[in-house]
């Protein structure tokens, strides 16, 4: 059963790399045989697994079983996707995997630094790679694939964190199709406003995957900067905040047609702080001591320190990682990155395609300190943290509370590592949470004017799996390192 799954998976994977010959033929461009002898080598392992699973005795999956689907799944999207770097590309298998694990899991940090040269076939596959890991491999596997139906949700939860699935259809490839759905039509409205402005439609439609996915790559080594639009920066920063909003919010609306969306406090708090982060911003911009270097690299004027503000916050706290105009955090001096690593850690909202901690958590965690402050004062008093008016369970405070911790442990233990790969502690601590957070910008050396090219292998793989880890949102992958995972399996 789990090869048939993870072979279909494989063989959907196919599908998007076709495309991507396509674009390439279209381009007259030679490399569309790579993406054809890839497409096809998947197709094959992919109908030999499906083959290998109907000889194998049938029976019901353990819910450790989904875990393990959904992990794997990724690594070997990963390992099949990395294959048109290596054809095309004077990549080493080390930054291949980082590239093609970067683009599935949103995160946007690149090893390549000529992006322009790149042929516009790859250049598609390295957006496609976001557009599908934004909205998740096993979700597009329902939503495309109906003969994998499960009658339960526990593969799906398994990827899919923040979102309410006893709620919402009770067939999770309905549900999936839905929300499939919604992101295409997100995309699409992207893509067309992209397009309305200095965008080509090639470069509208790459954007536009990438701008929904909260996925950050480009077509370009300047990233947006090179279309030198404020329209274009403006509407990158609307789709990039309201594709960090939990899809299910979207799916409740399209259904009900009600006010769930501004209901939600997540949402409310989300807003709130981005338009906080923003006014602080335009204030540092203002007021904050710089470098004599960076003065030229500054905003000139109210409008331009508000788009700016607006499209910096909006870029890292929703794990996009774009560049616009005189984008150089790292530049503009030290009063300005710790707050945009702070921005980076929290993110956004839960069943989002965004990263970093999450609202929801850092609201669950907030509340329930404050319950222990009153708790000091009044011993007796019954106390619950409520959320939308509604009490959350003692267990998913204890995993909000948990998630927090692990989440900086593994911080701690990122930045050790690459203290001794020769890292400074601006690059470890801004490279450690961009990757878990799925940002791909970090502070240091790998700075959003910078690459991770010149980062060592180790480095990268150690990288490639805390950006697997950060996208499923910790847990899933650790609970496979536990040994009463591996006990007794047949």
């Amino acid at each position: 059963m789990k090869k048939g799954i993870l072979g279909m998976l494989v063989i959907m994977e196919s599908f998007f790399l076709l495309l991507s010959m396509l674009v390439a033929i279209l381009n007259g461009e030679d490399d569309w045989l790579c993406f054809l002898l890839t497409a096809l080598g998947t197709i094959a392992v992919g109908s030999f697994c499906v083959f290998l699973s109907r000889r194998e005795e049938h029976r019901r999956m353990r819910r450790a079983d989904n875990f393990l689907i959904v992990a794997l799944s990724w690594i070997v999207f990963s390992i099949v996707g990395m294959v048109p770097f290596l054809c095309l590309t004077d990549m080493d298998v080390a930054s291949a995997f980082f590239e093609t694990m970067s683009g599935f899991t949103t995160t946007g940090a690149t090893c390549i630094r000529e992006i322009d040269t790149l042929p516009k076939g790859l250049l598609f596959w390295r957006a496609i790679t976001q557009w599908i890991g934004g909205l998740g491999i096993v979700v597009f596997s329902f939503a495309l694939i109906p003969v994998y139906e499960m009658k339960n949700s526990n593969i799906y939860s398994a990827e899919v964190t923040g979102l309410g699935l006893d709620k919402l259809r009770p067939k999770i490839g309905a549900t999936a199709r839905r929300v499939l759905l919604i992101y295409i039509v997100l995309t699409s409205s992207c893509a067309f406003l992209y397009w309305l402005g200095p965008m080509n439609l090639y470069d509208a439609v790459c954007h536009a995957f990438t701008t929904i996915a909260t996925g950050g790559f480009s077509t370009h080594s300047e990233s947006m900067a090179y279309f030198h639009s404020s329209y274009i920066e403006y509407v990158a920063s609307l789709f990039m905040v309201v594709s960090s909003i939990n899809f299910s919010l979207y799916y409740y609306m399209s259904i009900r047609r009600s006010r769930v969306l501004f209901q939600n406090e997540e949402v409310r708090v989300f807003l709130s702080y981005i338009g906080i982060a923003v006014v602080i911003f335009i204030l540092l911009f203002y007021f904050a001591p710089v470098p004599e270097s960076a003065d030229k690299l500054l905003p000139k004027g109210f409008e331009e320190s508000f788009r700016s503000a607006l499209f910096h916050v909006s870029s890292v706290a929703t794990s996009t990682g774009f560049s616009a105009q005189k984008f150089d955090y790292v530049a503009w001096g030290a009063s300005f990155w710790m707050p945009t690593v702070v921005i980076m850690a929290i993110g956004s909202c839960a069943g989002s395609t965004a990263g970093g901690i999450k609202v929801i958590r850092i609201i669950i965690c907030a509340k329930s300190a404050f319950n222990e402050l009153i708790q000091m004062l009044h011993p007796r008093a019954v106390l619950g943290v409520r959320v939308n008016k509604q009490i959350v369970p003692d267990h998913k405070v204890r995993q909000a509370l948990i998630f927090i911790f692990i989440y900086f442990l593994l911080v701690v233990i990122a930045m050790t590592c690459y203290s001794l790969l020769g890292a400074d502690v601006d690059t470890a601590l801004g490279s450690s949470i961009s990757m878990l957070s799925n940002v791909g910008p970090a502070t240091g050396a790998t700075g959003p004017a910078s690459t991770f090219a010149n980062v060592p292998a180790s480095g990268k793989w150690l990288m490639s799996a805390y950006m697997l880890l950060g996208r499923l949102e910790i847990f899933t992958v650790l609970f496979l390192f536990m040994p009463g995972y591996w006990k007794d399996r047949k």
